[in-house]
């Protein structure tokens, strides 16, 4: 399959990347989606325009592909030479015609189903790579796989992470040369953040930089980062971090600058999150919530810019880093520009990492603004929650998460998925580090939802996802639309002047890029939170989705209707198209509650160890949004015996449930029984479902 890429600047400002291909499947030229932000500089516009604003509404299905699983999908397709690259959940990999869906091969890595559980945020993936006749997977379980892009066929196989460690793969690999760079997640579970560089042909490691210091005592780590760590970084870190992990894992951004041959990495949060157990209360933690630039031969550092010095709430700095060219006082600067967790947007100069404008895209009320002197945020001390309890916005969700974002070049607009979510932040006083589980060293008392659903519904009716076209010039929103679910999908910009997006709620929508007018939308069956992409064979262009609800929010969500979740999909559209969906079968189970009493003191207590191990999962007071099993509606909920065997003694941890017994005591096990039983019989008695049939 002979490829050539051909580059071209478009009005000196982005990179369109068009690859001539030639294949059995496409056998006239073609322009793909060859890398995951569409070129190396991530900006996530098409320039392919013969689907636009003007003939948008005739864009019909053109095939869809069903996966395997309902759970998480997140994945952005790759489409070179008339083949569709795609991974799933669980870390399988499908190669489809990109005309027609057929499916070419298939490859499953064999996740064992204990791993799910070190995966804070789902089974997912955000995709693959691909390149010189190869595809390269990161697994959840830490390899990274490089397949024969013909046959699925595995080539080689690199274990990434230590396997003793809880680390996960959630994010895509990058390409830069002869090179495939991959990081890692896990850091709530009490590991240390790096990026690593394998080489293409071998998968033998050629650099590694760490993100954080490691025990001071203990030998260098023989890494590209052990001079700038040692210089920099280990004087803002104070007592024990090293025992906790530190954190930084660089879960998604790895961007590479092909005009500026530097690489940059997104830093995450710290581990715990409350940096008075972390580190005393004191220093930056170097680099935790940072922009990290390198150099991507070596690995040696170049600069840094930390967005949130001493992160103390999950501000991730891992968010879609999108490269640019624009005209700032009349001159033209390259730069870097990122809408991370803490609700601030940042323009920052690629060369020298310096900060040109920061303003918030969301409300925010934890700094009052960004120091342009010092690049330093203006804090509100009670953000820091030293002495009570504060409610914070943004919240560890973020203003905005992994959800990819578009920068059109025509318009010079950013198109910005966000979140307006409220989260309390306060000290647990009870804190003890537990290897291998979520650690945050945050009152779980004070993320306890209330019981009950009228109250529960207040409290939640003022969080918002919304889609803002953001001005990186002028620092400002141009227009928004407030979607009807909280979590709203990746975006996609094209030069048919049209922006692309889906929603948690199932909708496939098609806007106006110019002033957010809705033009057409899709319903998907499920929600759609993946990036979309475009692409064109034989004269046709294409606009492609992975369809499937879940991710950190969609398995942590409290759903206030139960919802059946069908397995992921890949949509793709075309003029005229007329493919219809499968009709979606299935059901859900009814409500179970045992008719067993239980005492208040047993509900007490399961509500909190309920909120401490296993809402990330089963959803926000017991109330599942589909994509993990609702708890109230268990078989097992009704019985001692069998919810103890799940529970405590994993008798399902090949389907990825663990047992809990290196954390629960039986007592402990029963009481979270009991407290989902409340939960199951206070949705029975406002529920409009048939009642189960009454049990022995």
């Amino acid at each position: 399959m002979p490829i050539s890429r051909v580059r071209t600047l478009s009005g000196g400002a982005a990179l369109l990347g068009l690859w001539f291909a030639t294949s059995a499947l496409a056998d006239q030229p073609s322009v793909d989606w060859p890398v995951h932000g569409g070129t190396d500089l991530e900006q996530r516009f098409s320039p392919i325009k013969q689907i636009n604003a003007d003939n948008v509404g005739k864009l019909g299905l053109a095939w869809s592909a069903e996966f395997d699983s309902n759970r998480g999908q997140e994945a952005t397709p790759i489409v070179i030479g008339g083949v569709m690259y795609v991974s799933t959940a669980w870390s399988r990999v499908y190669a489809l015609d990109a005309i027609t869906g057929r499916e070419l091969w298939r490859y499953d890595p064999k996740i064992a189903g204990k791993v799910g559980f070190d995966a804070c945020c789902d089974v997912v993936t955000r995709g693959v790579a691909v390149a010189n006749g190869r595809v390269f997977l990161a697994a959840l379980d830490g390899r990274l796989i490089a397949l024969d892009a013909k046959t699925g066929k595995p080539v080689w196989s690199a274990q990434t992470t230590d396997p003793a460690k809880p680390y996960t793969i959630t994010g895509a690999p990058r390409i830069v040369k002869d090179k495939v760079i991959i990081g890692n997640a896990g850091a709530e579970y009490g590991v240390r953040g790096y990026v690593t560089a394998y080489a293409i042909a071998t998968g033998k490691q050629v650099w590694r930089f760490y993100t954080v210091p490691g025990d001071p005592k203990a030998p260098p780590d023989g890494a590209a980062s052990d001079a700038i760590l040692k210089k920099a970084a280990l004087s803002t870190w104070a007592g024990r971090w090293y025992d906790y992990g530190g954190g930084g894992t660089v879960w998604d951004a790895i961007v590479y600058d092909p005009e500026l041959d530097q690489l940059y990495i997104g830093v995450g949060n710290g581990s715990p999150w409350n940096h008075k157990v972390r580190s005393e209360g004191k220093g930056d933690n170097l680099f935790l919530s940072s922009v990290v630039a390198l150099d991507p031969n070596t690995g040696a550092y170049k600069w840094h810019y930390q967005q949130t010095p001493a992160e103390s709430w999950d501000f991730t700095a891992t968010q879609p880093i999108i490269l640019a060219t624009l005209k700032l006082d009349g001159r033209d600067r390259k730069v870097l520009m990122q809408a991370p967790k803490n609700g601030f947007f940042y323009v920052i100069d690629r060369i020298s990492g310096k900060l040109i404008s920061a303003k918030n895209y969301v409300s925010v009320n934890w700094a009052s603004g960004i120091d342009p002197a010092t690049g330093r945020p203006i804090e509100n001390p009670a953000a820091r929650y030293d002495e009570k309890p504060f409610a914070m916005y943004p919240s560890a969700l973020g203003g905005h998460s992994w959800h990819p974002m578009a920068f059109d070049p025509r318009t010079q607009l950013v198109y910005l998925p966000t979140y307006q979510f409220v989260m309390m932040y306060g000290n647990d006083p009870m804190f003890t580090f537990r290897p291998g589980t979520w650690n945050t060293a945050i009152s779980s008392e004070l993320q306890t939802p209330p019981d009950d659903p009228l109250e529960l519904k207040n409290a939640t009716s003022s969080f918002q996802g919304r889609l803002v076209a953001w001005d990186p010039v002028a620092q400002k929103e141009v227009w928004s639309i407030a979607h009807d679910s909280l979590q709203n999908g990746g975006v996609l910009a094209t030069a048919g002047n049209l922006v692309f997006q889906g929603t948690g709620a199932g909708s496939f929508e098609a806007r106006r890029a110019n002033d957010g007018q809705l033009l057409w939308n899709f319903k998907a069956q499920d929600g759609i939170i993946a990036g979309p992409v475009s692409y064109e064979i034989g004269g046709t262009q294409y606009v492609a989705v992975v369809a499937g609800y879940g991710g950190g929010f969609g398995i942590g969500e409290g759903a206030e209707k139960p919802t059946f979740r069908p397995n992921g999909r890949v949509l793709a559209f075309r003029l005229d198209g007329q493919a219809q969906l499968p009709k979606v079968e299935g059901g859900i189970a009814p409500l179970n509650p045992p008719t067993e009493r239980f005492t208040d003191t047993q509900v007490n207590s399961g509500r909190l160890l309920y909120t401490q191990n296993c809402y990330r999962c089963h959803g926000a007071g017991a109330q599942s949004a589909g994509v993990l099993p609702d708890l109230r509606r268990s078989g097992a909920l009704a019985s001692r015996d069998a919810w103890r065997a799940i529970v405590r003694d994993g008798a399902l941890e090949s389907r990825g449930m663990i047992g809990f017994s290196r954390w629960l005591s039986p007592e402990q096990v029963e009481d979270i029984r009991s407290y989902i039983a409340l939960k199951a019989k206070i949705a029975a008695s406002t529920s409009t479902e048939p009642s189960p049939p009454t049990q022995p």
